[in-house]
């Protein structure tokens, strides 16, 4: 019954006499490692309550080897979803992943503003994102989470985390912020966009493997369409794919502030918690048509040509030699020159 592992112990799945399905995480054994990640994981979950926070049931410590117990996930992670076949062919939307992510950034904004003293995650990643019954996400692995002192904007600490969500500038200068862990969910931002891997070695060009540098690269060259998992798209309509690639279009630009390589040019995570619903309440309460008459207008003063529907497409006639012949539900990646 093994779900997975870790640098802190192993998960398992468990069921208590009642009946009710639990997570058991089994601290290493003494002389494999020290628990000092378990023992933290303990004492940071019992002073924060969030319905996004994975919930600690309880634990066992006077064993040898001690034993936490969370409520179970029933959906796994979002890694799974992300980066694997789902066992009954389940592709997640993009409505869902889209409220992954706000409910992601609305537990985070709570650690680090609601919490008292703050608390920073310190590896929020895809594989620590839990799902479950409703495919609503439970923000999970504390283990080497890390209180900042009331007034402090930061702690020094040798640098731990997940290669490709790392902060670069935590990686510089020991300084964790909470700027550090904006970073890595605007990598699981790019995830959710592109469904690619934050590293591979495999299957990308080198200069490329580290998926923030990819995912720059193609939004300074205007060419985000080329990474976007085409999934999401599928047996869709005109209508439902142009909401789509523009509520895509906006995280992505939200994405690209998140992995700016200074702490201080990032929004905080209030600010990415604010902009998520506002993208979700966007993409679900606008009409079509009010979103199309704006777009239109936007791309006429941007191009100083004309809009036409040929055969049942909207289709950009400019001087410009660059959007001429376009076609307006495909044009979100021209916008963001």
């Amino acid at each position: 019954t093994k779900l997975g592992s870790g640098g802190s112990g192993a998960v398992y799945k468990g069921e208590l006499e009642t009946g009710k399905l639990v997570a058991i995480k089994k601290a290493l054994m003494p002389g494999d490692g020290d628990n000092k990640e378990f023992l933290n994981e303990v004492m940071i979950l019992t002073q924060i309550h969030h319905k996004h926070i994975v919930k600690l049931l309880g634990c066992c410590l006077e064993t040898k080897t001690p034993l936490l117990v969370y409520e179970y996930a029933s959906n796994g992670t979002l890694a799974d979803h992300l980066h694997q076949t789902s066992k009954n062919g389940y592709v997640m939307g993009w409505d869902r992943r889209l409220a992954v992510a706000t409910q992601t950034a609305e537990a985070l904004s709570y650690l680090h503003r609601a919490a008292s003293p703050p608390i920073l995650h310190r590896d929020v990643k895809a594989a620590n994102i839990l799902l479950d019954d409703n495919w609503d996400a439970k923000v999970g692995d504390f283990g080497v989470s890390r209180l900042i002192p009331d007034g402090e904007e930061y702690i020094s600490t040798a640098v731990q985390g997940t290669v490709g969500y790392l902060d670069p500038e935590y990686f510089q200068t020991l300084q964790l912020t909470d700027k550090s862990d904006v970073y890595s969910l605007g990598v699981m931002l790019v995830e959710l966009i592109t469904s690619l891997k934050p590293v591979d070695t495999h299957h990308r060009d080198p200069q490329f493997s580290n998926l923030a540098l990819l995912f720059i690269h193609h939004m300074k060259e205007g060419s985000l369409e080329e990474i976007i998992d085409p999934r999401n798209f599928e047996t869709m309509s005109h209508e439902q794919a142009w909401r789509i690639r523009s509520s895509m279009v906006d995280v992505a630009s939200l994405a690209h502030r998140c992995l700016a390589l200074a702490g201080h040019d990032r929004p905080s995570m209030m600010e990415v918690e604010h902009e998520l619903h506002e993208n979700s309440r966007k993409l679900h309460a606008t009409r079509f048509e009010d979103v199309l008459e704006e777009s239109i207008a936007l791309l006429q003063s941007r191009v100083a040509g004309a809009v036409i529907m040929e055969n049942n497409e909207y289709v950009i006639h400019s001087d410009s030699p660059e959007m001429d012949g376009s076609k307006i539900y495909g044009i979100s990646t021209q916008l963001l020159r």
